[in-house]
């Protein structure tokens, strides 16, 4: 077995498969792009190389993303490797291919699997603040403080808590989240609607004193159109006049409050 250090670490490649395979890629490199027997070496190489794409995937399992979808971003960065990878600067494939394959899928988190989309410069920062958080909980022996993180980071802590408050963005919380143990309520009962009556206040606010300055009986024939609900031959027969005097004195007073709103709007 071989084992190399980072960014490599960790990884186990069993050394006769990784010869074989770098042997695939290096032939491939090699070749001139229009060499008709390219296509097929290619694919073997993506082919031999694809149980280390598919290990690299499962160290990010678990965090919410589903794991073929894991492994086809791995294998889209194994395929970028491969296509890119040249053997004359004297570098091993699996030191281009891990980090290759580890970018892609940090990428695909990055630009994918935010609930609330965020300035990239957050997103990255985010996994800049993980990463701090857990070397530094590993070598101070506790939680770090966002002092211990900004000056791990070199930044200052308004950026960290600017970073912490973007990482909210990353998981939305489902209205039917239950609210408290008892209450029976959800978290969409606790959040306020537009109130549409709000748009009515200042014309409510203004109607009394407009409606004082009209006569007593063209107030009470207002009254009963609007409040009762009354037809204009129902209030003829209750004032004792007739309809068509009725829809005279509505017409006149609805324009007499138009003007008095209008005049006290201006």
């Amino acid at each position: 077995m071989l084992t190399t250090s980072e960014p490599t670490a960790g990884i186990h490649v069993d050394q006769h498969l990784a010869a074989s395979a770098d042997d695939l890629v290096a032939a491939m490199a090699a070749m001139p792009a229009d060499d008709p027997r390219r296509p097929a070496l290619r694919a073997r190489a993506i082919e031999a190389w694809l149980p280390l794409a598919r290990h690299l995937a499962r160290r990010y399992a678990g965090r919410g993303v589903h794991d073929d979808d894991l492994t086809q971003t791995a294998a889209v960065g194994l395929i970028k490797a491969v296509d890119h990878f040249d053997p004359e600067r004297g570098v091993a494939f699996t030191g281009y291919a891990i980090p290759t394959v580890v970018g892609e899928i940090k990428r695909y988190f990055r630009d994918r699997t935010w609930s609330v989309r965020v300035p990239r410069r957050l997103q990255e920062l985010r996994l800049s603040i993980s990463e701090a958080n857990s070397t530094l909980t590993h070598t101070l022996g506790r939680s770090p403080t966002v002092a211990d993180i900004a000056a791990d980071l070199d930044v200052s802590e308004e950026t960290v808590l600017e970073g912490l408050e973007g990482a909210r963005a990353y998981q939305a919380t489902s209205l039917s989240t239950p609210v408290g143990t008892d209450s029976g309520m959800e978290l969409a009962d606790t959040l306020g609607v537009e109130d549409h009556e709000l748009e009515l206040v200042e014309i409510h606010v203004a109607l009394g004193p407009a409606l004082a300055t009209l006569p007593e009986r063209e107030r009470r024939i207002l009254t009963l159109r609007f409040y009762g609900n009354l037809t204009q031959v129902e209030i003829a027969d209750r004032i004792g006049i007739s309809q068509m005097h009725v829809s005279r004195l509505l017409t006149r007073a609805l324009a007499a409050l138009r003007g008095q709103l209008v005049a006290d709007r201006g």
